[in-house]
């Protein structure tokens, strides 16, 4: 008798979200394997079929939606007891219709940020915390605009922001002296501890500030020297080939950024990737990624197309 889990079954996974920022999950019926558990609509990947194809059927089938528009996010490989499969997940922001029950499943609508849906198939697991990672990942640029300019303009973002929505910076400032650094980076965190911000630290400076921050980001050169993931609550990676970004998952990495996708003011005449390439990078990362370099906010709805999570901008971050 064939082992079921030698073959692997690729599945599309529906990750439909309202403008609220609510999520659906499904709860598996009785009769299937893993019943009772949540995890996000979807099935597997019919012969013929692209996976956007397989995703707009399958919504369809299980919930009666129409005219479904989805973009790629990451892939996961995963091995049930009976099966092993791919899930291509892909983020639904636009469909016809209600979402109903059409196959016995119950139906909920939840928050990422406040998820209290009990158990989730373990496939879900990492996907649903990434989803409370931002569209926008701000890196600072405090020693090009000043000090001063990049408070100010953070001071402004975070008092916009919701409470559960967060303002996302990589505190990265190589040029800064170390007396500046320290001080400027003591200022953040007293923001934190009132404010909706996610602080993150590039691993160009002292571990000491990474470990009081929210998280690292690591270079590309820290990458590939690190042996084990920093035991922080988020770990991001700077990526340049399809190479840094399985190191990345392999490490157990959060989330990357990877480009650059369009020319930069720091680095004129350098060969740029552009969407179409991007895309291609991404068609089977196993983590979110931001698209870099020459990003501005504008450019969300092109890079989530390509299959990045969203946009990691430095200057047009604090105009």
């Amino acid at each position: 008798m064939s082992d079921p889990t030698s073959r692997v079954v690729d599945v599309a996974v529906g990750v439909i979200e309202r403008p609220d920022g609510q999520v659906l999950l499904a709860c598996r019926p009785q009769g299937r394997p893993y019943a009772g558990y949540w995890e996000f609509p979807g099935g597997k990947v019919e012969p013929g079929e692209t996976i956007a194809q397989a995703m707009a059927r399958e919504l369809h089938e299980e919930l009666g939606l129409t005219e479904v528009s989805s973009t790629p996010w990451i892939v996961v490989g995963h091995t049930y007891p009976h099966a092993t499969v791919r899930l291509f997940f892909r983020r639904v922001r636009a469909w016809q219709g209600e979402p109903e029950s059409r196959e016995g499943q119950t139906l909920a609508w939840r928050s990422p940020f406040a998820l209290d849906l009990e158990p989730l198939l373990p496939a879900s697991i990492e996907p649903i915390r990434w989803l409370s990672l931002p569209s926008i990942y701000r890196i600072s640029c405090a020693s090009l605009i000043g000090v001063q300019v990049f408070e100010r303009s953070l001071d402004a973002l975070l008092h916009e922001a919701p409470a559960s929505q967060p303002v996302w910076v990589q505190l990265r400032e190589p040029d800064l002296p170390e007396q500046d650094f320290s001080k400027l980076f003591e200022r953040l965190i007293a923001l934190r501890s009132r404010l909706p911000l996610k602080l993150i630290v590039s691993s160009r400076h002292p571990k000491a500030f990474w470990e009081r921050a929210d998280g690292v980001h690591l270079t590309s050169r820290d990458l590939t020297a690190m042996r084990a993931r920093p035991a922080l609550p988020w770990v991001g990676a700077s990526c340049h080939d399809r190479a840094d970004l399985d190191a990345a998952a392999s490490l157990g990495c959060d989330f990357a950024v990877f480009g650059p996708v369009a020319p930069t003011d720091s680095h004129p005449g350098a060969p740029t990737l552009g969407f179409d390439a991007l895309g291609s990078q991404l068609s089977l990362s196993r983590l979110p990624v931001y698209a870099l370099g020459g990003m501005k906010p504008a450019d969300l709805p092109a890079a989530r197309q390509a299959g990045a999570h969203g946009v990691a901008i430095m200057r047009a971050a604090w105009a």
